[in-house]
């Protein structure tokens, strides 16, 4: 339910703060990687109670950078020339990027803590992978952050900004896998709050998978040529 609040919230932000953001993306840049220095000193010191409670929901997990690269995505699925489609896809870049920036606290926090882990011994089994994925994750994380800044897009040709840019698809889905090998098995124990977490993240990962699939079959349908009269 969480998420689901988060994602809802990451939605209005998009669509009202479009503006600001695309006039002055830096600013918002700024204030994200405040947020992360404050999440990684939270980490080991405490901070007082409203931030460390507002922290701890938006950055421990990942929530808003996850409910931010779901905006992203959605984004994909709405007709190009349709309204939504008109109003977030001018802030498509930004919105990835505060995404990714907003992440970077995240992986810092837990990298150290999966270092441990793999310090003390090998983990259960789920973590294992959880930990492999996470790699993965990371690798591509890099790769499509970096090349959503425009000073790094316009020295690349359009063909390969748009082969690197596929990645997303493996991206966003490995992030369900990731978050599915963290929460399952307590979900599976009966734990009432990861059953949540998992039927919020299901419904809106599935619901993408489900939109992008309908979309790409329309675009095509609506790229044929229109028969010629026999």
């Amino acid at each position: 339910m969480t998420f689901l609040l988060v994602l809802a919230g990451a939605v209005v932000f998009s669509v009202a703060c479009k503006g600001p953001l695309k006039a002055h993306p830096g600013v918002f840049y700024a204030l994200a990687l405040v947020l992360d220095a404050l999440f990684v000193v939270d980490s080991f010191a405490q901070l007082p109670g409203v931030l460390h409670d507002a922290l701890f929901v938006l950055l421990h997990k990942c929530t808003l950078a996850t409910a931010l690269f779901a905006v992203v995505m959605y984004i994909g699925v709405f007709k190009r020339d349709g309204r939504v489609a008109q109003t977030l896809r001018p802030v498509r870049a930004e919105l990835s990027i505060l995404a990714w920036l907003l992440s970077l606290g995240h992986v810092a926090v837990y990298a150290a803590s999966y270092v441990t882990r793999l310090a003390s011994g090998l983990p259960q089994a789920n973590v294992a992978a959880a930990i492999a994925v996470a790699f993965v994750l990371l690798v591509l994380l890099l790769v499509l952050g970096i090349t959503s800044f425009n000073a790094v897009k316009r020295r690349m040709s359009k063909e390969a900004w748009k082969r690197v840019q596929l990645w997303a698809y493996p991206f966003f889905a490995l992030v369900y896998v990731h978050l599915m090998l963290m929460l399952l098995p307590s979900a599976l124990r009966g734990g009432a709050a990861a059953q949540t977490s998992v039927a919020a993240y299901s419904v809106v990962f599935a619901g993408y998978a489900v939109a992008r699939i309908v979309r790409a079959a329309r675009d095509r349908v609506a790229s044929k040529p229109p028969c010629a009269d026999a």
